[in-house]
C-alpha cells in the first residue's frame, strides 16, 4: 500500500488504462461506464504527475468523482448515439460468388435442397428455375438460399 500512495498519480494512470482495455477489448463500449471511469482515472493521475493537485487520496477520491460526472454529462448522448447506429448495407461473403447448377427444379417455395459446405440449404427463387439451370446466389436468409439464373 506504501508503494502505490507513493506513485499514486502513475497508479491512477494505470488503472484507468486497465479500465480502459477492460471497457474497449473486453466488453466493446457497450457499458461507457467503464470508459468514462478510466478517462476520469487517467486525467486525474496525469494531472496529479504534473503537478496540478496536490498527491492525495481525498483528492484523487473528489477528483475522480467530479471528472466521470463531467464526462459522463458531456459525452453520454454522443456515445449513446454512435452505440445506436445500425448498418442496413447487406453484407457481403462467401455466398456472393457462388454459382452452381440446379439438380431439381427450384420455386418460391423452398422444396429444393442444395448441400454446400456441410449444410443442406433450401433453394428458393421469385420466378420458377427448371433443372439443369445455372444459377448464383442473390441473398440468403437463414437456411434459405435465394437463386437467379446465370445470364448468358
Amino acid at each position: 500500500m506504501d508503494f502505490i500512495m507513493q506513485n499514486l498519480p502513475q497508479a491512477l494512470m494505470v488503472l484507468g488504462i486497465i479500465a480502459l482495455i477492460i471497457e474497449v477489448a473486453v466488453l466493446g463500449l457497450s457499458t461507457i461506464i467503464l470508459l468514462f471511469f478510466g478517462l476520469s482515472l487517467l486525467i486525474t493521475g496525469f494531472s496529479m504527475s504534473i503537478g496540478i493537485l496536490p498527491d492525495s487520496l481525498t483528492t484523487a477520491l473528489w477528483s475522480n468523482t467530479v471528472v466521470t460526472a463531467i464526462l459522463a454529462i458531456g459525452l453520454w448522448k454522443p456515445l449513446k448515439k454512435m452505440q445506436n447506429r445500425v448498418d442496413t448495407k447487406a453484407v457481403t461473403n462467401d455466398f456472393a460468388e457462388l454459382t452452381f447448377t440446379l439438380d431439381n427444379d427450384v420455386t418460391e417455395q423452398g422444396l429444393t435442397t442444395y448441400n454446400y459446405s456441410g449444410i443442406s440449404w433450401k433453394l428458393k427463387s421469385e420466378e420458377a428455375i427448371t433443372a439443369g439451370t445455372r444459377v448464383y446466389v442473390m441473398k440468403k436468409d437463414v437456411g434459405v438460399m435465394w437463386v437467379k439464373p446465370v445470364s448468358q
